[in-house]
């Protein structure tokens, strides 16, 4: 699609008229032909009334100078014997076409027939000009007669009526008709056909015009109708190019406290904007997050790096005065916190669980708790029995491990984990009799790098990252961790994994 029908609006445009007008097409054609069918009805009407009207005077006996409908200029009437001959017709009809065989020529040549007159041209059959429109065409180029003539009694109509389009001219004048037939007995003449045509001129006449409005109007239309969605999307979409504007500005600009304008509305678009403003608060929230989190690393990483270079600047000075406790402590908590760093980046690319692998959070605690003599495993015994959850057994045990490192630096005599089964979850609960976490912070505990006041000493505590760790490996699993109280007041730190 070329760039100028490429954009929402055009597209909309487009669909809507060419949908219009589809429809107007449909509704054109079915009014045309609607219309068509009730006036060619009334046409049927007229003529068979006609022909039944005349069929009922030729019963009574009426001789052919008599018939009343002879003289109507609405209506062409022509009456053919038994043996195709013209016995009367309507006067001044100079030509005809669909209303019966034609006239014999030595009636023609004599004069026989009483509709004519003398200089006049003989009136013609149906055979010569009865198209495909002459209706249903017998053997000899009239209606077809399928009725059983021989059954009518002297005086006695024909029940059926035969129906077809015709033409005749009359006085000069050639116009469409459409022919009813009507077979009647006269008590003298013997069996006679009635043919009497309706003009079409007004059906004509009334489908012409009603073709003529459609051809002016419908276009008309369509363009009151593209117009209208050009001009009902452009203010549609206004928003939507607002929302797109001010993101282009916020991505150059690179300001990710601005926002985009929200229409008054409640509308798919209103919805839009404030989803924009829902990903850019989030998106400014997470590249906030990280340029802390390169903060804090490197001001967590500096201190040790420096301390160990001292220390070795002073060894190869004095060799006498280096610290090698010191140096390779400090060696130690570099490595830890690189190795924090490093499971931090996976878990914030999406590292998350190894499908189909199963972990048991009651063999796992124990298995975690060996060599911490002030750590106490209990599994709570019921129906069913604790279960497995779903997992990765080193980061559920980075888990454990972290959860147990922080209990022990405040507890103050023991540790206590305990593994039960609420639900569809298996619940780990780490306790200590510690101080516990105060209320207000609860929350802000499981943030990065952050460390309580009392706890901010590089050797009370490590770098604020194994409370962080841990809730993110909890929510990567299906899980939740939160800190609580115990009843004796200590920290009481729940992890809940989903069971399989």
């Amino acid at each position: 699609m070329s760039r100028r029908f490429g954009s929402v609006r055009a597209r909309a445009t487009l669909g809507a008229t060419f949908v219009v007008a589809v429809a107007l097409l449909a509704a054109g054609t079915a009014v045309l032909l609607s219309l068509r069918s009730s006036l060619t009805g009334q046409a049927d009407g007229q003529a068979e009334r006609s022909a039944r009207t005349v069929a009922a005077q030729l019963a009574l006996g009426t001789p052919y100078d008599k018939l009343s409908s002879l003289d109507d200029d609405e209506r062409v009437v022509r009456v053919v014997d038994a043996n195709g001959g013209q016995a009367a017709a309507t006067e001044d009809l100079e030509r005809i076409s669909g209303a019966g065989p034609s006239v014999p020529r030595a009636q023609e040549d004599t004069g026989d027939d009483p509709s004519e007159e003398p200089g006049q041209e003989p009136v013609q059959n149906a055979g010569e000009e009865a198209g495909e429109d002459g209706g249903e065409v017998g053997a000899s180029g009239g209606l077809d007669d399928d009725s059983d003539q021989d059954s009518l009694e002297p005086g006695e109509i024909g029940d059926e009526t035969r129906f077809g389009d015709g033409s005749a001219t009359v006085d000069g004048d050639t116009a469409d008709y459409r022919f009813a037939a009507v077979d009647v007995r006269d008590p003298k003449k013997g069996l006679l056909t009635v043919y009497a045509g309706a003009s079409l001129a007004a059906e004509q006449s009334a489908v012409r015009t009603a073709l003529t409005v459609m051809l002016i109007g419908f276009p008309l239309l369509l363009a009151v109708v593209a117009g209208v969605t050009w001009l009902v999307t452009r203010r549609a979409l206004r928003p939507v190019e607002d929302i797109r504007r001010e993101m282009a500005a916020i991505t150059a600009a690179a300001e990710l406290t601005r926002r985009v304008p929200e229409p008054d509305t409640h509308d798919e678009v209103a919805r839009l904007a404030r989803t924009t403003n829902e990903t850019l608060a989030a998106l400014e929230t997470s590249v906030e997050r990280q340029r802390r989190f390169v903060a804090d690393a490197s001001h967590e990483l500096r201190s040790p790096i420096a301390s160990l270079r001292t220390q070795l600047e002073v060894g190869v000075a004095h060799p006498g005065l280096l610290d090698v406790p010191g140096a390779v402590e400090d060696t130690v908590r570099l490595q830890r916190l690189a190795a924090d760093l490093l499971l931090l980046a996976r878990l914030d690319a999406g590292e998350g669980p190894v499908a189909g692998a199963r972990v048991d959070p009651a063999a796992l605690a124990r298995e975690e708790a060996a060599g911490r003599p002030e750590v106490t495993v209990v599994v709570e015994p019921g129906e069913p029995a604790p279960g497995e959850v779903a997992g990765s057994r080193g980061q559920l045990g980075r888990v454990l491990a972290n959860l147990l490192d922080n209990a022990h630096r405040h507890a103050r005599s023991a540790v206590t984990v305990t593994v039960r089964r609420a639900g569809g979850q298996v619940v780990v609960e780490v306790a200590d009799d510690g101080d516990g976490v105060p209320e207000a912070d609860r929350e802000r505990i499981f943030e990065r790098f952050v460390r309580l006041d009392d706890a901010r000493g590089r050797d009370d505590g490590g770098a604020g990252l194994g409370l962080a760790i841990a809730r993110d490996v909890a929510v990567r699993h299906g899980g939740t961790l939160t800190a609580g109280r115990t009843p004796t007041g200590g920290a009481l730190f729940e992890l809940r994994l989903p069971t399989v």
